[in-house]
């Protein structure tokens, strides 16, 4: 799908539909004569997602014109945007719709709501039916423009933003929808060096044989019981001249392709989902993608430890005892607690590699979606100008989170007997003590933990996105970069 960007007058604009945002009890009063009928009618009345379809306005090229609904007015913000540009191309790309204009009016064309609505049309447009052989009646949106009469010079630079960030969140999508018989841990970092190579990113990909070597055996541990071999994925982004003493952001997310359990076995309901647990991994893969495009001022590097958990013969077992890179010790209560100790590990070698800074994301706990739902991300942190920083980033990409306690109290339920630290803590507050033993491995780095297993899969197809994966956390990591200031 073609994005652009127009300055024309709007009444110029040629295509089969037109996208304009009427707000609650506040009239669009620069298409009365197209809209007097519907607005007397009670038909349109602003809510969010409302969305009335009227042919042939007058005085317009477009061929129709598609009133959406934003909510209040005070309460709209590029996050807004986004979710009604994918709302509107899904409800027009159903009619058979190939061309769609949106309109952003006076305080609404900057350049950051510009970017959502890019963003929001190529989210909005993409369908996790690869595999599907027969699709019926399938529909296809040649071209969605953006229509900001007399626009700043600068949208252009805003419209390929959001579409390099929009792309990177569906190719996230892409990945976290694939079945592990078709992404084992080898096939994810083929797709990550391919993406590197055609991005200019570098990549290396560390095998079973070099993490032996280093001492990666916390990792190691979780790979035992799969015929599929692990990797640890390693890309890298610099600076064409960075600034002298400048961070280095460190993004670790967790590659696990499918997740059994190991002997700690799940339940078979719901296990087909369980291809989603490397959607940590996949976020950090479509960042860098973007980030590799738009150039953030800061030396960046993406770790994605990517295993299978699976209970083979050679499983670790519950009792098990592992050295991690760092040299602790690790006793392994429960296998199905896997994603924090192959983070373990790429924590401490991203340490390794001078990353300064690092954010980690995760689907690491149920508890998190006991506490938090599915709206929110569970964020957590060693620093607190770390933690402001990851909540501006996503403020401004418009994603939840939360910021969750660490309290030292919680730590020792993660005491064992037997060795350094225990790799669950019991089930009261079993988020909270995830995350402490994730900043075991951080140590003194400012870290931050994102877990995204109540927000890295929809359920339901909502408005503006299908059912399935959301690409979560990209746009938080991308903003994270792309702003930063030592």
């Amino acid at each position: 799908m073609q994005i652009n960007l127009d300055r024309k007058p709007v009444a110029a604009l040629e295509c089969d539909a037109l996208v304009v945002l009427t707000f609650e009890g506040k009239p669009n009063d620069r298409f009365k004569e197209a809209l007097g009928e519907v607005y007397a009618s009670g038909e349109v009345t602003g809510k969010l997602f409302e969305l009335t379809l009227v042919h042939h306005p007058p005085g317009l090229k477009a061929k129709r014109l598609l009133v959406a609904g934003a909510g209040p007015i005070d309460k709209f913000t590029a996050a807004e945007t986004r979710r009604l540009a994918g709302a509107a191309l899904r409800h027009l790309k159903a009619k058979a719709v190939r061309s769609i204009g949106m309109l952003l009016e006076s305080r609404f064309d900057s350049a950051e709501h510009v970017s959502a609505a890019a963003e929001g049309a190529l989210l909005g447009d993409y369908e996790p039916d690869r595999y599907k052989s027969e699709k019926k009646d399938t529909k296809v949106v040649d071209r969605f423009t953006v229509s900001v009469p007399g626009g700043d010079a600068d949208l252009d630079l805003a419209l390929a933003r959001g579409r390099a960030v929009g792309e990177a969140q569906n190719l996230t999508r892409e990945l976290v929808t694939e079945p592990a018989n078709k992404l084992t841990p080898t096939l994810l970092a083929d797709c990550a060096r391919q993406m590197a190579v055609a991005q200019g990113l570098e990549c290396e990909i560390l095998d079973r044989d070099r993490m032996q070597q280093l001492g990666m055996g916390s990792l190691l541990g979780v790979a035992k019981g799969s015929a599929e071999p692990p990797a640890l994925i390693v890309l890298r982004y610099r600076p064409a001249a960075p600034a002298a003493g400048s961070a280095h952001l460190g993004l670790v997310g967790k590659g696990v392709t499918f997740d059994t359990g190991g002997i700690s076995i799940k339940a078979a309901d719901g296990m087909e989902k369980m291809k989603y647990d490397m959607a940590g991994g996949a976020a950090m893969i479509g960042a860098m993608r973007a980030l590799a495009q738009l150039k953030p001022p800061i030396p960046v590097t993406a770790l994605i430890p990517a295993v299978e958990n699976m209970p083979g013969s050679r499983a670790q077992r519950p009792g098990d005892i592992v050295t991690a890179l760092s040299g602790k010790t690790i006793e392994v209560i429960n296998t199905d607690a896997e994603g924090r100790l192959i983070l373990a590990d790429a924590l401490t070698y991203a340490r390794k590699l001078g990353c300064t800074h690092l954010i980690d994301a995760a689907t690491l706990t149920g508890s998190i979606v006991v506490a938090l739902g599915h709206i929110n991300i569970g964020m957590f942190a060693s620093d607190d100008r770390m933690a402001e920083r990851v909540l501006e980033a996503a403020r401004l990409a418009g994603e939840k989170m939360w910021r969750m306690p660490l309290d030292e109290d919680y730590k020792d339920q993660l005491k064992s007997t037997f060795a350094d630290l225990a790799n669950v803590g019991g089930r009261p507050g079993g988020a909270i003590t995830a995350a402490l033993f994730l900043r075991e491995f951080a140590e003194q780095t400012p870290w931050v933990h994102l877990d995204i297993a109540g927000t890295a899969w929809l359920d339901d197809t909502k408005p503006y996105m299908a059912k399935g994966p959301t690409g979560v956390g990209v746009r938080t990591f991308v903003n994270l970069a792309m702003n930063w200031r030592n």
